[in-house]
């Protein structure tokens, strides 16, 4: 049997409005053994809790009351420690079809459509974390 504990797990930072996504994303991805994840539901308690966690890679919902995605993204983008992690878009407001034909861009920026099909988003981490 193999214990190894690996101990260079990659920091996500999953933020959406509905605890149900952040609490899948969280349980598919710690089961690879290979992240630590942490949940926010709230816009202003992600700004927090990304100074505080450094993820590798953030997972952030469009679509969020007060604050939406693209604004907590860019409070993100101006913090000298954040400023280069990537983020990864996760929206009902496209379809996939929509982010197929721009090879999973939009505006630049990595989207993945929802209902997020989990498979995907692993794919999608391991291109932006390598692995």
């Amino acid at each position: 049997m193999n214990t190894t504990i690996k101990l260079d797990k990659k920091r996500i930072l999953a933020v959406d409005d509905q605890p149900a996504n952040t609490r899948l994303l969280k349980l598919y991805l710690e089961q690879t053994n290979d992240y630590e994840v942490r949940e926010e539901n709230h816009a202003e308690a992600a700004l927090s809790a990304a100074a505080e966690f450094q993820p590798h890679l953030i997972l952030l919902d469009v679509m969020m009351p007060g604050m939406d995605g693209g604004e907590l993204a860019a409070c993100f983008k101006v913090n000298p420690h954040l400023k280069t992690v990537p983020i990864v878009f996760l929206t009902g407001a496209v379809t996939k079809a929509e982010l197929k034909a721009g090879r999973g861009l939009v505006g630049g920026q990595t989207f993945l459509a929802k209902p997020v099909v989990l498979v995907e988003v692993l794919a999608c981490i391991k291109h932006h974390l390598g692995g």
